[in-house]
């Protein structure tokens, strides 16, 4: 901890800042959606934590980029030269946010030479946070209570817990779990998914599917702080920052390193 370029401590307090801007939205009586040119869901609210988180990280580490997903077109031919940056997602789950089933985050990463090393997940809902430091552990903290450390479940139980998503959901995947055998599913939106292996509840996340870097470097750092992998589905680690596309390949989140989780996907390639 004594290498990350802010304390913990603040960027928890910034994260939370976002996630009461969201909440201001989120509890007022209507919020328009727009679309972006992904055909992706747009809020005020993603908008409103982009400004906040944005502006307070250039002043608490004007030396350091920062990628957002609402500032997502900066040229790889700026990004690659970039050995550490930040890399947030104002409020992952905008579909979750706008069904209003509280299962929405605020992301702040920081990635240094590809790899998630410091990751904050809030919850503006309930008010968790689940964080991670490279080296340090991962935790998990109900408003500013004390943080309580969280691991994965290193041992995959029978039947296997998977964490699935509420929005997405394909044929690769159904034949993946029907490849895995016995399981059950534990549906939850955005990071959660990942943090859900973080913290044990869950022993395997598969993500058979499309999503951006911004959608999981916090998560990542905090999974691996526990103890976690997140690979991609030939089981080499998720990198950041290494290509032009900002789109991740098909991935795995686990505990249990022991298995070889490609041996599921049959004909998928990812």
């Amino acid at each position: 901890m004594d290498n990350s370029p802010i304390a913990i401590e603040k960027l928890i307090e910034v994260a939370q800042q976002a996630g009461a801007a969201i909440l201001e939205i989120y509890n007022s009586d209507d919020f328009s959606v727009e679309e972006k040119s992904d055909n992706s869901p747009l809020t005020a609210a993603d908008l409103a934590s982009h400004n906040i988180i944005t502006q307070a990280l250039a002043t608490l580490t004007p030396d350091i980029p920062v990628l957002s997903e609402e500032s997502a077109n900066i040229p790889f031919e700026t990004r690659q030269s970039w050995t550490r940056y930040w890399l947030i997602d104002p409020l992952d789950g905008t579909k979750e946010f706008i069904k209003r089933n509280g299962e929405f985050t605020v992301n702040i990463a920081l990635v240094e030479a590809h790899q998630a090393t410091i990751g904050v997940v809030y919850v503006p809902v309930t008010g968790l946070t689940f964080y991670g430091i490279k080296g340090d552990g991962a935790y998990t903290m109900k408003d500013n209570s004390p943080a309580t450390p969280i691991q994965v479940n290193r041992n995959r139980r029978t039947p296997l817990q998977v964490a699935g998503s509420r929005s997405h959901a394909g044929d690769s995947l159904k034949q993946f779990l029907d490849n895995v055998g016995e399981h059950e599913i534990v549906s939850m939106g955005s990071s959660l998914k990942c943090c859900l292996v973080a913290d044990g509840t869950c022993d395997l996340y598969p993500r058979l599917g499309p999503t951006s870097e911004w959608d999981t470097a916090a998560a990542q750092a905090v999974v691996e702080a526990a103890g976690g992998q997140i690979t991609l589905t030939n089981m080499t680690p998720l990198r950041y920052n290494t290509k032009e596309s900002l789109l991740n390949p098909h991935f795995f989140v686990f505990g249990d390193s022991s298995i070889n989780w490609s041996e599921y996907l049959g004909e998928e390639t990812g």
